[in-house]
C-alpha cells in the first residue's frame, strides 16, 4: 500500500547509464571492453590479410615436417628426423628442467643468505652483503656467459682422464667426472625392470615413464603421507597433554623402508660413466650449458630472494624473538618454528615474482648453446620454416601457461599457510 508521502517511482531512462552514477562505472567498463574487442578485431583481420597478400597466410602445418637438427641435451627420444612439434616438446621439457632446478636452488641460496645477512657476526653478514650487491647488479646474461667460460677453461678434457699418467681423476670413488664437456654422474638402472609406460601414443609428443620410477615415487609419497600423519597426531598429542612424543624414527621409516624395499625388489642398482674412446661412455651426460644456465639463474636470483627473505624476517615483531628466547629455545629453532613461518606471508607474494622472472630469464640459455623452447621453437624453427608469427604466437602461449601455472601453484601455497583469525 501506499502513501501520499512516498516519491514516484522514476523509469528508467538512457540517459541515466551517463548521467546516473549507478549505471556510469558499468557503461564506462562496456564501451571501453567493446573498443578493447573492436581494436583487437581489427588487428587480426589487417594481420591475416597482409600476410594472405605475402602468399604466406597463418599455417601451422609446419609443425609436421622433419625437423633436420640435433638438439644435444634431451630427456626423450629425438633425432633430426623427429618433427619440428617434437623439437619444440623437446625443448619445453629442457625449459621446465631448468625452471624447476633453477626455483629450488635459487629457494635454498636465498633462505640461507638472507637469515646469514641478519647473522650478528660481521664478517659473514658483510660477506653476504656483497654477494646480494654483486650479483642483483650485474646483468644475468653476463653471469650465464661467465661461469660458462669457466667451466669450458678451467674443466680438463676427458682425455686427461687416460693412461697411468693421467693429470685429472674421477671423484666420489670414480663415480663423477668434471669434464670441459660436462659432468658426468652415476645412472639410476633396475635389473628387474617393470618397463616403459608410454604416453601419447604415436604422436609428435609422446614419450616413455619409467614404471620403475612410478613405482618407486608411489612408495616415497605414501611414506610422505604417513610421515605426515604420524606428525599430525604428535601434534594433538601436544595440544591436549603438553608433551610431544618423539616421532622422528617412525618419520624416518615410513619415508626410507617401503622405498628401500621397493628399489630392492625392482634391482636398483647405479651406472656408472667410464672413459671409452675419446670419451665418456654411461651414465649421465650434464652439458656445460645446462650447468653454467642453472647455476647463472640459481645464484643470481637467489640474491633477489635473500632480499625478500631479510625483509619478511625483519617484519616480524623482536618480541616474537624474545618471548621465544624465554621459554629456552635456541636462536635456531625460533628461526625455523616461530619467525620464518610468520615471515612467509610477507616473504611468499615476492617470491611468486622471482620464480616467474628465473623462468623467463632461461630463455637466455641461447646464449651457451642449450637449446631450449627459445632455442628451438622461437629458433631453429623459425629460421628454418619461416613462419615468425605462428612460432612467437606458440612461444608466448608457453611462457603465458607456465607462469600461470608458477602463480596458481604459489597462491594457493600462500593461501594455506597465511595466519587465520581464530
Amino acid at each position: 500500500m501506499t502513501t501520499l508521502t512516498d516519491p514516484p517511482k522514476e523509469s528508467f531512462r538512457l540517459s541515466m547509464l551517463i548521467y546516473d552514477t549507478r549505471y556510469r562505472s558499468a557503461t564506462i567498463q562496456v564501451v571501453a571492453m567493446l573498443g578493447f574487442m573492436l581494436l583487437a578485431a581489427w588487428l587480426i583481420n589487417n594481420t591475416a590479410q597482409n600476410l594472405n597478400a605475402l602468399g604466406k597466410p597463418i599455417d601451422f602445418g609446419f609443425l609436421g615436417e622433419s625437423a633436420g637438427y640435433d638438439i644435444n641435451q634431451r630427456l626423450i627420444d629425438y633425432s633430426s628426423r623427429s618433427s619440428h612439434m617434437r623439437a619444440a616438446f623437446v625443448g619445453l621439457l629442457n625449459t621446465l628442467v631448468v625452471a624447476v632446478l633453477g626455483c629450488l636452488t635459487a629457494t635454498v641460496l636465498g633462505i640461507i643468505i638472507g637469515v646469514l645477512r641478519l647473522s650478528k657476526n660481521w664478517l659473514i653478514a658483510r660477506i653476504m652483503t656483497v654477494y646480494v650487491e654483486m650479483f642483483r647488479n650485474v646483468p644475468v646474461l653476463l653471469w650465464i656467459v661467465f661461469l660458462m667460460a669457466i667451466l669450458i677453461e678451467t674443466l680438463p678434457p676427458p682425455n686427461a682422464f687416460r693412461g697411468e699418467n693421467a693429470t685429472a681423476t674421477m671423484v666420489l670413488s670414480d663415480s663423477v667426472a668434471f669434464t670441459n664437456r660436462g659432468v658426468y654422474v652415476p645412472e639410476p638402472l633396475f635389473s628387474r625392470s617393470l618397463g616403459d609406460l608410454h604416453l601419447f601414443g604415436e604422436s609428435a609428443v609422446r614419450f616413455d615413464i619409467s614404471l620403475d620410477l612410478v613405482v618407486v615415487l608411489i612408495a616415497l609419497i605414501g611414506g610422505i603421507i604417513g610421515a605426515r600423519m604420524v606428525k599430525k597426531r604428535a601434534d594433538r598429542i601436544q595440544e591436549a597433554t603438553g608433551d610431544r612424543p618423539t616421532t622422528w624414527y617412525l618419520v624416518l621409516g615410513l619415508i626410507a623402508v617401503p622405498t628401500i624395499i621397493v628399489m630392492a625388489a625392482l634391482g636398483f642398482h647405479l651406472g656408472y660413466p667410464a672413459l671409452k674412446g675419446f670419451n665418456f661412455q654411461g651414465g649421465t651426460h650434464m652439458r656445460n650449458s645446462l650447468i653454467a644456465l642453472w647455476l647463472a639463474l640459481s645464484l643470481y636470483t637467489a640474491a633477489f630472494i635473500a632480499e625478500n627473505v631479510r625483509a619478511g624476517i625483519l617484519a616480524i615483531s623482536k618480541g616474537q624473538t624474545e618471548a621465544a628466547g624465554a621459554l629456552g629455545l635456541r636462536p635456531s629453532r625460533i628461526m625455523r618454528l616461530v619467525v620464518l613461518p610468520q615471515a612467509l606471508r610477507v616473504i611468499i607474494p615476492p617470491l611468486i615474482s622471482q620464480y616467474l622472472n628465473l623462468t623467463k630469464n632461461s630463455s637466455l640459455a641461447i646464449a651457451v648453446g642449450y637449446m631450449d623452447i627459445t632455442g628451438t621453437l622461437g629458433g631453429i624453427t623459425m629460421n628454418q620454416t619461416g613462419r615468425e608469427l605462428e612460432c612467437i604466437l606458440m612461444l608466448m602461449l608457453v611462457y603465458l601457461v607456465i607462469s600461470l601455472t608458477i602463480s596458481f601453484v604459489m597462491n594457493w601455497y600462500n593461501e594455506s599457510v597465511k595466519l587465520r583469525e581464530r
